[in-house]
């Protein structure tokens, strides 16, 4: 069933990513339609995550967010699609490094360095990095159920030779390349709601007392590894533009938590700013502390 699911979509998914631009984002619009006002995926969870981090906000401007974040978020997921068929050209086109010279900077420490970054903007295309970088990129990913769409996201994230780690073996596999005194640098989306019994550190995400994610933080101190935040903005449909933001060189120079907490602030300041990017539709503040604002 698994191999007959993708002959029937993968032929589909292909016809999406060679589409050209203009025609693609028209498509884009419709699936909105289609996910937003027909579907109606994932609403409850959008419009309660929206009231409760902005609770000053009237019900008017919260819709307002919600429909843009709707039509970003089909955009993302169908960029993802696209990245089947494009270019490096093209990519390199639509999603710039505006500081380069960070990561040159990074490299001549001759550490490994680890990369945090949100649900927020274009985290599918950040595998742009890899071309400016002579480390070796590595990202954290879920595998799919389906074996066939696991391979396809796979080779999709792995387009310029990225590579990645399934989470269950994540640990296992940066040891062994720690113990062969590889440099490499590795991505984290770092904001997930861990669980509450692997919860070590709460802190407040956009004014909620929540548990917070210290994987990378702990490993950048364990292995003496750099640790960076990658600040990804959306300058305009299609087009976005990163920045790698430095949080500890020397990740044990610093109190426990501090750096979680310093990537937590940047996270929330880019989403205060323009919160129609953040991924509202993952439950980010379920194990909230009740007897905080909610």
């Amino acid at each position: 069933m698994q191999l007959l699911a993708y002959i029937l979509i993968y032929p589909f998914l292909l016809l999406i990513s060679i589409l050209p631009f203009k025609v693609f984002y028209w498509f884009s619009n419709g699936v909105y339609v289609l996910i937003y006002h027909i579907i109606g995926y994932r609403k409850k969870v959008v419009s309660q995550n929206l009231k409760l981090v902005f609770p000053e906000k009237p019900i008017s401007e919260l819709k307002t967010i919600e429909k843009k974040f709707y039509k970003h978020m089909v955009d993302m997921f169908l960029e993802m699609v696209k990245s089947i068929s494009i270019s490096k050209k093209e990519l390199n086109k639509r999603f710039i490094i505006k500081n380069p010279e960070e990561l040159k900077r990074l490299e001549k420490q001759n550490k490994s360095v680890i990369i945090m970054y949100g649900h927020y903007a274009s985290y599918e295309w950040s595998y742009v990095v890899e071309n400016h970088i002579n480390f070796k990129g590595y990202g954290i990913y879920k595998k799919i159920k389906n074996k066939y769409f696991d391979r396809l996201v796979r080779r999709i994230r792995s387009k310029y030779n990225t590579g990645l780690i399934h989470t269950k073996e994540s640990i296992s596999r940066i040891n062994k390349l720690k113990e062969n005194n590889e440099k490499f640098m590795i991505a984290f989306l770092s904001d997930q709601s861990p669980k509450l019994k692997k919860t070590y550190h709460w802190t407040s995400f956009m004014g909620i007392h929540v548990p917070c994610y210290t994987a990378a933080e702990m490993l950048a101190k364990k292995m003496d590894f750099a640790v960076s935040y990658l600040k990804i903005d959306k300058v305009k449909r299609g087009y976005y533009e990163a920045e790698f933001i430095s949080l500890a060189d020397n990740a044990n120079d610093y109190n426990d938590y501090e750096i979680t907490d310093r990537f937590t602030k940047l996270l929330e300041n880019q989403i205060k700013a323009a919160p129609e990017y953040y991924l509202w539709t993952h439950k980010r503040w379920k194990h909230r502390n009740k007897n905080t604002k909610a």
